[in-house]
């Protein structure tokens, strides 16, 4: 029987022979990995081009610092009032008929409450002795006598001013530090959420005046108007705006109807939706117009249909069921309140 031979493979070949299978083993590996590597930078954008979302050149992978930095806007620092003492609400007590004739106001937050109100105010003036006008330090009841005849002194702050940017949003406060008395600031609520619930624009233009700010007011109206001071503004503790209940409302349609752009009081502020609202209801929410038309023989002020002050709802509206002013039931019912 015929037989193939054995092919003998030496022990030395067998080594060599294994060695270069398990080489082409590992080329083959390397290969197969370098391909796979090349379809993964293939599909993640693994290049050089500028990011549209930030603007970043050469970034293939892109860090949460890095995208902060490019995406993020620059903005204005937000200017934070850091001494206000409480975070109110900003939106008005809800519609009242009637609200009450000395309201204690109530915080609108449960963080830090207001000041306490520790004026004493009353509905009736309380008796002073007859000095120097210069010199009077009247009490903190709401009837204080101001004219362009009787002043106060420069001494007399009210104990209970609060800013009324705490209470009410940026339209009605135009960005003012307007300080008013907290015994009439939740009648003023009240009354100015009506307004916007009757579809008005009520603005506050002017609250307390220091005496000292007073002055300034005056001696620039002398400056530019010495003919017409005397009609526009006062001598420092004459003001009304000293008492601290006393506000100058604005209306957005007064520009409008004067034809001036920058225009905050003028006598047909009445004319205004704001202005003829007031005129009807501001009694009911115990403000009275300081100055009515034709009343200037009294008051020593001329019309002035944008100015309120907080007495309380009843003598407000017996003031206006009478048709007088409140200056002249002071000067009728009481005695004169110091020497000018």
């Amino acid at each position: 029987m015929f037989r193939i031979p054995s092919t003998v493979v030496p022990s030395d070949r067998l080594a060599l022979s294994s060695g270069r299978i398990f080489l082409f083993v590992v080329v083959l590996l390397v290969t197969a990995c370098s391909s796979l590597d090349g379809e993964r930078n293939d599909s993640g954008g693994n290049d050089t081009s500028v990011n549209e979302a930030t603007g970043i050149s050469g970034l293939s992978i892109i860090t949460p610092d890095a995208i902060s930095s490019a995406v993020t806007p620059t903005r204005e620092p937000t200017s934070v009032t850091a001494t206000a003492p409480y975070k109110p609400s900003r939106t008005p007590i809800l519609k009242s008929s009637r609200p009450p004739a000395s309201p204690t106001p109530v915080s609108t937050s449960t963080e830090t409450p207001p000041p306490t109100n520790t004026a004493t105010a009353t509905i009736r003036p309380s008796p002073t002795i007859a000095g120097k006008c210069n010199d009077r330090v009247p009490s903190d009841d709401l009837l204080t006598l101001v004219t362009a005849e009787y002043g106060i002194s420069a001494d007399y702050v009210p104990v209970d001013l609060v800013v009324l940017a705490e209470f009410l949003p940026l339209e009605i406060t135009r960005g003012y530090e307007t300080q008013f008395r907290q015994i009439a600031v939740e009648p003023l609520l009240l009354m100015i959420g009506d307004m916007l619930q009757d579809g008005l624009r009520p603005e506050i233009i002017s609250g307390y005046r220091s005496y000292s700010a007073q002055a300034i007011a005056w001696s620039k109206w002398l400056e530019r108007e010495p003919d017409r001071a005397a009609s526009i503004s006062v001598p420092a503790g004459h003001s009304e705006h000293q008492l601290g209940n006393t506000l100058d409302f604005g209306s957005p349609e007064l520009a409008e109807i004067i034809g001036e752009d920058d225009v905050d009081f003028h006598t047909y502020f009445y004319k205004t939706g704001e202005g003829e609202w007031l005129n009807r209801h501001a009694h009911e929410y115990g403000f009275t117009l300081s100055y009515p038309l034709d009343a200037i023989e009294i008051t020593g002020f001329y019309y002035e249909p944008w100015h309120y002050r907080y007495i309380g709802v009843e003598l407000a509206t017996q003031l206006r069921d009478d048709g007088i002013s409140l200056t002249q039931y002071l000067l009728e019912m009481f005695p004169a309140p110091c020497t000018p």
